[in-house]
């Protein structure tokens, strides 16, 4: 991982958006996902860091559950963050589509890209970060980083009932494909305008502006940008975070 992060070009700001309004259920039942601890401090921090680590990102929007933006705010104020970042803790709606509106709607003037960030996404490296926003400032509307996939993938018929075996319909071509990570990268007023006329539920924010036929690349992600979903994962977690410690002295 690199010590420099990219500069904050004069004229060109970037803000991050942490949609952090989810219960996590999968995780099993306590506190939301994005507030369970990963080393000894909950994950939306370390996804804060994680944002805050690009010199370019000026402003952090973190979107609290609807009834815990108080405590939201309270971690923040608590846990060592940069101060060359500013953050805003404002309340999620019922949806993360409409949570990421309402981390849109609290962006100053002045801001020209946009990062989406997924809170259970705590370890992307800063590299990750930059590529995506230095990509949104080369002219792409919408950027994503992702990674090739290891296994085959099947596009199978789904089961009536859970657990029952599901027919294959097909099996796309995986040189084809890629496995999406965050953050997702967006010129400003694109992903304001994706939000203002896709109604549709999606599941990430760069499947808007497709819906909007603008077209959405891709840069390179990282294995350490992992999706923190299962309690096996927050063992990967604690490991890569050992790993940093011993590499990095942190």
């Amino acid at each position: 991982m690199s010590d420099v992060s990219l500069p904050a070009p004069s004229g060109s700001r970037t803000a991050a958006v942490i949609p952090a309004a989810g219960r996590g259920v999968r995780l099993g039942p306590g506190a939301p996902k994005a507030l369970r601890a990963l080393n000894g401090t909950p994950m939306l921090i370390h996804a804060a860091r994680a944002m805050a680590a690009s010199r370019a990102v000026s402003l952090v929007v973190v979107v609290a559950p609807p009834d815990g933006a108080a405590e939201v705010k309270s971690l923040l104020d608590v846990h060592a963050l940069p101060d060359r970042t500013d953050f805003l803790v404002v309340p999620g709606g019922e949806s993360r589509q409409e949570s990421v509106k309402y981390g849109l709607d609290a962006l100053p003037p002045g801001i020209d890209i946009v990062l989406v960030h997924d809170a259970a996404r705590p370890l992307v490296p800063v590299d990750t970060v930059d590529a995506v926003i230095e990509a949104v400032r080369d002219g792409a509307p919408a950027v994503v980083p992702a990674l090739p996939l290891a296994d085959t993938v099947k596009e199978v018929e789904p089961a009536a009932v859970a657990g029952e075996p599901e027919p294959v319909v097909a099996t796309p071509v995986r040189a084809r494909l890629r496995a999406v990570q965050t953050p997702q990268g967006f010129d400003r007023a694109t992903l304001v305008r994706a939000h203002e006329t896709v109604g549709d539920c999606v599941t990430d924010d760069a499947s808007m502006v497709e819906r909007l036929g603008l077209q959405v690349v891709v840069v390179p992600g990282h294995e350490e940008a992992f999706k923190v979903t299962r309690p096996l994962d927050l063992v990967l977690a604690e490991a890569v975070l050992a790993r940093r410690r011993l590499n990095d002295g942190f």
